[in-house]
């Protein structure tokens, strides 16, 4: 690897260690009761309002269509991420020590998988969320209709236009991930290019 690619590299895992600091995804909800929209950010570890009492309103208004109670704690997968984003960043900032090709593009193919995984899991959950009801339990009940988020973009809830999109922290992984792949390709080059010997005289 050159000093460059080792660089990028370094840099990759350092924004990882930013996820935790600021959210990773945001879902929004937007309504005419609800001018000002509802919000809900994905932490590396929880889940939180946008504003303070967002969360709560958004669990009033689950319950009366018989949707789960959103608790952080009892997130599996929230207890998890912390170690996976942590060995991510370590290894990325060994593999920028070490300068070697091969274990560049496992980090990056471990970064990728993850990635892939990550957004499987929560799609998942949004699965759970909007299809397993409490239908004793709802209020509001509009057969055959599921009240799933989309994983990106937006889509119409009742009167409620949902909408999901990477935040800060989902974006600045977008960048350490470019970053990385930057630092493969500049590996691949430099691997690849044949130094050309002076012509004799």
């Amino acid at each position: 690897m050159s000093k460059s690619a080792r660089i990028l590299t370094a840099l990759a895992a350092l924004l990882l260690l930013t996820l935790y600091i600021v959210p990773i995804w945001r879902i929004s909800l937007l309504a005419p009761q609800y001018p000002e929209g509802l919000g809900m950010q994905i932490h590396v570890n929880t889940v939180t309002g946008v504003e303070a009492h967002d969360l709560d309103n958004i669990n009033e208004l689950n319950h009366y269509i018989g949707m789960k109670v959103i608790e952080p704690s009892s997130i599996a997968v929230l207890r998890i991420m912390p170690w996976v984003v942590g060995i991510l960043a370590v290894a990325g900032l060994l593999v920028a020590a070490i300068g070697k090709r091969g274990p560049l593009y496992a980090w990056l193919g471990s970064f990728a998988g993850l990635g892939v995984a990550g957004l499987v899991v929560f799609w998942y959950w949004e699965y759970d969320y909007g299809h397993h009801l409490d239908e004793a339990r709802a209020i509001i009940k509009v057969p055959g209709m599921t009240y799933q988020p989309p994983l990106l973009g937006s889509r119409q809830i009742l009167n409620f236009t949902a909408t999901s999109m990477p935040d800060i922290g989902g974006w600045l992984a977008g960048i350490a991930f470019l970053l990385g792949v930057v630092a493969v390709v500049m590996a691949v080059k430099a691997a690849t290019s044949v130094p050309v010997e002076p012509r004799r005289s």
